[in-house]
């Protein structure tokens, strides 16, 4: 009897396959997550530690990179004694407290407004109108209040005139009317306060959206636990929603204090990067720009950053123990 030839299943043997398939149990999900690693490793880390060994050189970047130098700590020795440096630092404390502040004094009775008095489908646009500034472009928000800020026919200098005119706000304004037109950008007492209104204005909606965000994690059983005692609005916006809103408030500064200490758009738009009269509204962060990549002095302008970051971080650092454990923990 003829049989027909003999067919055998190709493949690896068992073991092979066996150590093939602990294999990929094993390095499989560091191969998928290696792309992330690859692109924080060359993006994220060398910049970084790059920037910490270049605050100890001395280095033009046109010459190349042989042309650094070993300085050790004179770019920061520098610093301390360069009265730019500390002007610039004065400078960007100086904007940070002004357009901080009124940040959030503003954003936490909006957002309660919204939150608690505003109903139905209104709530929604009226939030998103606010946040619309945030993410309008800083160069297009600039070219706006420049043209506000304008002297002979600015926005901002014609209603202080009308108010200084009006009978019943001409004493308010009755000291500033002989003082316009207003130079608010050619002139150094005027500079900081300008930027302080433009940043205020612009990142005051995005803290409203943070704490309305927050007002509706409140239970309503409060309010109507205060109403039904007596509380009045103010009453349970005192004892009730500023309480429970600590931790939506420790963030929202956290942040403020961040992107407040390094503001560079605002600034070197409005005073068209030059900083202004007298270097009125020069901040830390165009300094360091203009030593880094108009003076060609990388070493001092990496070294700037690290001082920087040590000014952010002790800010941060004094927020939170200012804030304590109550600014993590909501009062029950």
């Amino acid at each position: 009897m003829t049989t027909g030839p003999r067919t055998t299943t190709g493949g690896p043997p068992p073991a092979r396959t066996f150590r093939w398939h602990r294999w990929q149990r094993r390095w499989a999900p560091y191969l998928f997550v290696s792309p992330f690693f690859i692109l924080f490793a060359v993006f994220g880390l060398f910049p970084t530690l790059f920037s910490i060994y270049l605050s100890f050189q001395a280095w033009n970047p046109v010459q190349g990179l042989g042309s650094m130098k070993w300085v050790g700590l004179e770019n920061y020795q520098f610093l301390l004694t360069d009265p730019w440096f500390w002007k610039s630092l004065r400078n960007t404390i100086w904007i940070a407290l002004a357009s901080g502040i009124p940040q959030h004094v503003i954003a936490i009775p909006l957002a309660f407004v919204l939150v608690s008095g505003v109903r139905g489908a209104l709530r929604h646009p009226l939030t998103a109108a606010y946040f619309l500034p945030y993410i309008t472009s800083t160069v297009a928000v600039a070219i706006v209040f420049n043209t506000i800020f304008g002297t002979q026919f600015g926005l901002l200098n014609w209603t202080i005139d009308g108010l200084a005119s009006w009978p019943v706000t001409a004493w308010l304004f009755s000291g500033i009317k002989e003082s316009l037109p207003i130079n608010w950008l050619g002139r150094a007492p005027y500079i900081k306060p300008a930027i302080s209104i433009l940043v205020a204005w612009k990142y005051f909606g995005f803290n409203v959206v943070l704490y309305s965000a927050g007002l509706a994690t409140i239970p309503r059983e409060y309010h109507e636990a205060a109403m039904v005692d007596g509380a009045s609005p103010l009453q349970r916006f005192w004892h009730i929603t500023l309480p429970l809103l600590r931790p939506m408030m420790f963030f929202a500064i956290t942040l403020t204090i961040i992107g407040n200490l390094q503001l560079f758009d605002e600034p070197f738009i409005l005073t068209n990067r030059t900083g202004g009269p007298s270097e009125s509204g020069l901040t830390l962060a165009m300094y360091l720009y203009r030593t880094g990549f108009e003076w060609l002095d990388m070493g001092t302008a990496a070294a700037m950053a690290w001082v920087l970051f040590l000014v952010i971080g002790t800010a941060t650092i004094v927020h939170f123990l200012l804030s304590g454990r109550r600014g993590l923990e909501r009062r029950e």
